[in-house]
Order: C-alpha cells, then structure tokens, then sequence
C-alpha cells in the first residue's frame, strides 16, 4: 500500500512551478559539502587507516568496511518509508534531516580509537565497524529526505538537472576539502592515531555547520505544508520483511529505476574503489605518499568547471548520451594510470583530471534521472519518493562499501602485510602488482560493465521529448 500523492487530484501530476532562485539552490546545496566530506573521507582513508595504522589485516579490514553497508539494503529504505510518513503526516521530511546532522560527530568517534583499543588489531576492528554503523545510520537520516528534495519540487526535466548541477558543485568542494584537507592533517608517511583525530575533529566540525545550513534551504525550496494527519501513516510498524517487500516492490515496478540502479551500483563500486586505492598507489607505486593530496585534488577539482558544462551539454545531447561518455572517460583515465611513473609525472595527472571530468557526469547524471525515472512511474509511485530514494542511496552505499572491499581483495591475494604505525614493512613484488592492477585495470573493468547496463536505459529520449511535463 502506497502512501497517497504529495499534491494534486488523484491521478495527476503536479502541473511545473518556475525554477527556483540562485540564492534559495545555492543555500540548498551547500548541505552537500559535508555529505561530501563523509563519503570521501572514509571511502579515501578508512581502509588505509586500518591496514597501515591500526595493523588490521586486508580480509578483515575489507569486511570491516563492507558487513556495515549490508545493512544499508534495509536501512535506507526503511528511512526512505519514514520520511514518505513524516512529508504526509507532518508536512515535511526535516524531522530525519534534523536528527541527521548528528553524523559529525560519529564521523569524529569513527577514528578517535581509544589506545588500549587500538593496540588489539580485532578490537580496534570492531570498534570501526561500530562506529560506522552509527556514522552510516545517521547518513541515511540525513541524505534521503535531503535528496527527495528536486523530486518533490515541481521543476521540469532540465530543472531537476539544473537543481542537482548546483548540489554537484558543492558536493565537489566538500569532496574538495575531504579528499585534499584529511591527507595534510593526517600528515605523510606513517600517520598515528592522533593524527587521524585531530583531522576527523575538525572535518567533523564542517560536516555538522554545512548539514544546519542545508536543513535551512531544503525548507525553503519545499515548505513545510499542512499535514494530513496520523491517520495516513497507516503503517507504523516496519519489519524487515516490510522493508525487504518495499525495495523488490520499487524495482519491480520501474524498469527505468531498475536500470539506473543496477548501473550506478557498479559505477558507485568503481569510483569508491579508485578512491580506497589511492594513498597505496601514491606510496607504493609512485614512492610519494604525499601526492595522495595533489591527485585527489585532480580527481575532484575538474567538477567545478565540468559540472556546469555537462549540465550546458546535456540540454542538448541528453543526460543518457553524456553519462556515457563519462562512464567511458572514467575507464580510459582508470587504463592510463597503469603505466605509473615509468613516463613521468605528468602523464598519472593528465589520466586522473580525465577520471576527474568523468566522475563529475557520473555523479551528476544518475542523480538527475532518478527523479525522471520516478514520475514517468506516474502519481502512486510519485508518493513513494522516499522509499525510491531509500533504495538509490542503499545502492550507493553498498557501493561505496564494495569498492574497497574489491580493493582489499586484491592487496589480500596479492600477499599484502598490514602494519602499525612506526612498523616498517617491505612488499613483495607480488603485493605491487595486485596495488597497482587492483587500482586500474579492475576498475576499467566495472566501468565497462556499468556502461554496458546503461545502454539498456531507455527513458531519457522519451522524458526530452516531454522537458515542460513534471
């Protein structure tokens, strides 16, 4: 049973409101900038910070990183269902985006491991695993309702893209800051577990300010409207099986979701994994653990001027023709680092702003036809936004969680040696090669897969053709 239609007679859509200003997207997507920190950070040093700190294992810190994400399957649809439930009987979803904002610090707790935790290679273990829960728990809380926000305007085809082009931008400065801001702070060579606090303290503190203002603006470009009342949540309990019934009963009924979805998840798995393998490929292949900082800047920064030209692009090309071609960059500039620094420097950075321009449409594209794909469904699936979006960013998280699990599947067949801080390690040649591969080729790979499913997407043609239809 659905919820009912957030607006407008039964049967119909609600009819196009004029784009909203600069000033109210612009407020709107600054709360992007700390979801960016929290999906970097992570994704870039969590594995790194337990293999070469903490002295866990690859197998066991693959797991660490990926059971927590197994329950993201269940969880974001669940808050997906909640937040459908807080828009009809309270008039909003700033209830769960509220209690989101306490994510900075379990971002914080994440890497303050406690000493005497901290020299038990399996407590140390659990106690990330832990605290990645929680951190994961409250990131659905917060970036569910967050993103039903273009869904739930009444903006057109190029609107939603429009709307989502500034979200990217500044998702990219908080990408930005994650991925260039925690490696400095974090210091090169063997960083302690200090140094990891220090940096989550004060990334912490960003990720909190950025959230409060982000509430702010998703009030102001979906208001707050009368409710409905406790009599249209008609389900107040939610089993696991409920939830379960809800994510098949999504995919089921929108083939143009499903579609979307399946991609994404291996482009999700792509992008996390290059980030989980970067800090191994700048220390190990490159001898030069502080160029972590200088490629993950061009990893990011090209966003900020790709972005807005994708978006340029994409009225004229369509969105689905423009995330091929960066599903198709991403895996050329992926194939270009293998050669390492045997031709210089220049060429690892020229391949990896390639992967950077990519990685902007992949993040831009899929985000702005989720929407489509729900309203093309028609206004019974309309009233279910949330739980789409329950199940997308499940998708995105199982995502970001197999990356590096994939990544540490390789450094584990290749005979990789964890280690602690101050420890001095060699690798064997075996182990370098499975860093390096493990870092290009195998991502390539799924990129390929990913752009082979997207090619069975069939909505975009069909929705262009409609640009002034909700």
């Amino acid at each position: 049973m659905s919820l009912p239609a957030p607006s407008g007679a039964p049967g119909e859509l609600p009819a196009p409101a004029t784009s909203p200003g600069t000033p109210a997207l612009v407020r709107y997507a600054l709360g992007s900038a700390g979801m960016g920190v929290y999906v970097t950070v992570p994704g870039l040093l969590l594995l790194y910070f337990l293999t070469d700190t903490l002295g866990v294992s690859p197998w066991l810190a693959g797991l660490v990183l990926l059971v927590p994400k197994v329950v993201d399957v269940v969880l974001h649809p669940f808050v997906g269902f909640l937040s459908d439930a807080d828009r009809v009987r309270r008039g909003s979803r700033l209830r769960l985006l509220a209690a989101g904002c306490a994510l900075g610090p379990a971002f914080v707790a994440l890497f303050a491991v406690p000493g005497p935790v901290a020299d038990r290679p399996w407590a140390a273990a659990l106690w990330v695993a832990g605290w990645f829960v929680v951190g994961n728990t409250l990131f659905a809380a917060y970036q569910v309702p967050y993103l039903a926000t273009p869904t739930d305007m009444d903006v057109d085809y190029d609107g939603r893209t429009r709307v989502l082009s500034f979200r990217m931008v500044v998702l990219t400065l908080g990408i930005l800051v994650g991925g260039a801001v925690a490696p400095l702070l974090v210091g090169d060579g063997e960083p302690t577990v200090a140094a990891y606090t220090l940096m989550a303290l004060v990334l912490g503190a960003f990720t909190l300010a950025f959230q409060l203002v982000g509430v702010g603006g998703v009030r102001r470009l979906v208001p707050p409207r009368a409710p409905a009342g406790p009599a249209a949540g008609e389900r107040r309990a939610r089993p696991v099986r409920d939830t379960l019934a809800d994510v098949r009963s999504v995919l089921r009924a929108n083939p143009h979701f499903r579609v979307l979805a399946a991609s994404y998840l291996l482009a999700s798995t792509t992008t996390h994994l290059v980030l989980a393998g970067l800090p191994y490929y700048t220390r190990y292949e490159l001898g030069r653990p502080g160029f972590t900082t200088v490629l993950m800047a061009a990893f990011v920064a090209p966003a900020l001027i790709a972005t807005p030209l994708w978006f340029r692009l994409s009225r004229r090309a369509g969105k689905q023709r423009c995330l091929l071609a960066a599903q198709s960059g991403f895996a050329l500039g992926a194939l270009g680092l293998a050669a390492g620094d045997r031709l210089g420097l220049a060429p690892v950075v020229a391949a990896t702003l390639l992967l950077g321009v990519s990685f902007a449409g992949i993040q831009l594209f899929p985000f702005s036809m989720v929407p489509d794909a729900i309203r093309e469904a028609g206004p019974g699936e309309l009233a279910r936004t949330g739980s789409y979006l329950g199940v997308w960013t499940a998708t995105e998280a199982i995502g970001s969680a197999a990356g590096p699990y994939v990544y540490a599947g390789a450094l584990a067949l290749g005979g990789f040696v964890a280690s602690r801080a101050g420890d001095q390690v060699t690798q064997s040649a075996q182990a370098h090669s499975a860093i390096l591969t493990g870092f290009t080729v195998v991502p390539a790979a799924l990129m390929v897969v990913s752009l082979l499913l997207q090619l069975r997407y069939r909505l975009d043609a069909r929705a262009r053709s409609g640009r002034t239809a909700g």
